[in-house]
C-alpha cells in the first residue's frame, strides 16, 4: 500500500483539550508524567543528599587537583646534558626557608596534617643530579633563607637569586669543583669572580655577632658598621658579576686592584630598610686597596691589612657596566681611574638630587684622564652620567678631567 504523501504547507488541524477547569493544575495528559504543583516529588530527600554530595565531591577533586598543580610547579626542571637536569625555576611554597640544590626534588604533603608550615617534606630522587640553576629560578622569593649547593652543580646564572628578599646565605659544598662561597657569599671555585651577596645577608651577621636589632642609620655605631654594613672583596676578584651586590645593606665596600670589570647592576640601590614601605640609600664609599699579599678574609678589621687604601675605583678596571652604581644617593665622590675603556648605560643613574637648592650625592664626575683623552679612549653610554633636575629639563652633572685623586 502506498503512502499519502504529505501536502507541501498543509496546515494541520489545531488540537484543542478539554480540560476542567478544576482540573487545569492536576490533568494528566496519557504518556507523559503528571504534574508536580503541590505535591512532593518522589524520593525528594534522597535526590538533595545526592546532588550534595555530588556538590561535595566536585569541590573536593578541584581543590585536590588545584593542589596537585601546585605541588607540581613547586620545583621545574628541564635537562641539562648527560642525564642531569636544570633547576628552571622554584615556586616556594611559602614556608620553605632552607634548600637543597643537587638532586631532583619534589613536594609530598601529608593530607592528614592541616597546618601549611609541617605538612610537607622535600623528596629527592638521588638518580637525576642537578647541574645548572637557570637565570630567575628563585626570583624575588620572600621566604627563603638558606641555599645549599650540591658537589655536582657546574653553571649558576648570575640572575639565579634576583631580589630573594630574604636571602642570608649561599652555601657551597666543598668538594664542588665549580663554585664556593666565603661565610655564605657565592664565588666561583678560584674565587675570581664574586656572584652573588645575598639581599639579606646583614640579618644573618646580626645574628653572628649579636647584634639583636637593626639601627636606624643615624643611630649604627661604628662597631656595628665595621661588622655588618663593611665588605673587603678578595684581593684574588677580577669580576663583579652582574646584581652581586644589587639591593644589599653596605655602606662601605674594599674593591682590589687587579679588578677588571664591574658587571651590570652589580652595586645597584644599596640601601638600609627603614621599615615595609620605604628604604634609605646606605653605600657611602667605594674604596679600593692595593696590597703584595692575597687577602680572602672578607671581614673588615683595620685598613693597615689591606695595605695601601685610597678612595674610589681601583687603578687596572676596565669596565664599568650599565647602571652598575644606579641609585646610590648616599654616595658622594666618584673618581674614574685612566685604565677605564667603557662605561655603560646608566651607569651612574639617579645618585645626585638636589636638597634646599644644593646638588647633594655625587655632585661631580672625576676623571683622570682629560677630556681629549677620555673621549677618545672611553666608550660611553647614553646618559651614564648622574642627571638632576634643572629647570624644566634634566642636566647632567660635570666631569672634572685630569684630577687627582682626593686623600681620604
Amino acid at each position: 500500500m502506498k503512502k499519502d504523501k504529505k501536502i507541501k504547507n498543509q496546515v494541520e488541524e489545531p488540537i484543542h483539550l478539554d480540560i476542567p477547569e478544576d482540573e487545569i493544575w492536576t490533568y494528566q495528559i496519557e504518556g507523559l508524567a503528571a504534574p508536580h504543583i503541590g505535591k512532593p516529588y518522589k524520593h525528594y530527600t534522597l535526590k538533595k543528599i545526592i546532588f550534595a554530595i555530588t556538590i561535595i565531591i566536585a569541590v573536593s577533586l578541584s581543590v585536590y587537583f588545584s593542589i596537585r598543580t601546585v605541588q607540581k610547579e613547586t620545583f621545574e626542571y628541564e635537562n641539562a646534558s648527560q642525564g642531569t637536569y636544570q633547576l628552571s625555576k622554584f615556586g616556594n611554597t611559602g614556608y620553605i626557608t632552607e634548600l637543597d640544590i643537587d638532586y631532583v626534588t619534589e613536594v609530598v604533603y601529608d593530607q592528614n596534617d592541616k597546618n601549611p608550615e609541617t605538612n610537607f617534606s622535600l623528596v629527592k630522587d638521588e638518580t637525576k643530579k642537578i647541574t645548572e640553576i637557570r637565570e630567575y629560578a628563585f626570583n624575588c622569593d620572600g621566604v627563603i633563607k638558606v641555599v645549599n649547593i650540591g658537589k655536582d652543580v657546574e653553571k649558576i646564572d648570575s640572575k639565579s637569586f634576583y631580589s630573594c628578599w630574604a636571602l642570608e646565605r649561599i652555601e657551597v659544598d666543598e668538594d664542588n669543583p665549580y663554585y664556593c662561597d666565603i661565610d655564605g657569599v657565592l664565588y666561583n671555585k678560584d674565587k675570581t669572580v664574586l656572584i652573588n651577596y645575598p639581599c639579606n645577608h646583614d640579618n644573618y651577621l646580626r645574628e653572628k655577632y649579636g647584634y639583636e636589632t637593626e639601627p636606624y642609620r643615624a643611630d649604627a655605631g661604628e662597631d656595628y658598621i665595621r661588622d655588618i654594613q663593611t665588605y673587603v672583596v678578595p684581593s684574588t676578584v677580577k669580576t663583579l658579576g652582574e646584581l652581586c651586590f644589587s639591593y644589599v645593606n653596605l655602606r662601605n665596600i674594599y674593591l682590589p686592584e687587579g679588578l677588571e670589570t664591574i658587571g651590570s647592576l652589580a652595586v645597584f640601590k644599596l640601601h638600609e630598610p627603614k621599615d615595609q614601605y620605604s628604604n634609605i640609600a646606605s653605600l657611602d664609599n667605594i674604596y679600593s686597596y692595593r696590597t703584595d699579599s692575597v687577602v680572602v678574609d672578607t671581614v673588615f678589621t683595620s685598613e693597615e691589612k689591606l695595605g695601601e687604601v685610597y678612595l674610589s675605583l681601583p687603578e687596572g678596571l676596565r669596565i664599568i657596566d650599565s647602571d652598575a652604581f644606579s641609585y646610590n644617593q648616599a654616595l658622594t665622590y666618584v673618581y674614574i681611574p685612566d685604565s677605564v675603556t667603557f662605561i655603560g648605560h646608566h651607569a651612574f643613574w639617579d645618585t645626585v638630587y638636589k636638597e634646599d637648592g644644593e646638588l647633594r650625592g655625587v655632585a661631580q664626575m672625576n676623571s683622570a684622564l682629560d677630556e681629549e683623552e677620555f673621549k677618545e679612549k672611553v666608550q660611553e653610554g647614553d646618559q651614564w652620567l648622574p642627571q638632576y633636575d634643572y629647570l624644566l629639563f634634566k642636566k647632567s652633572i660635570d666631569v672634572v678631567y685630569s684630577s687627582e685623586r682626593i686623600a681620604k
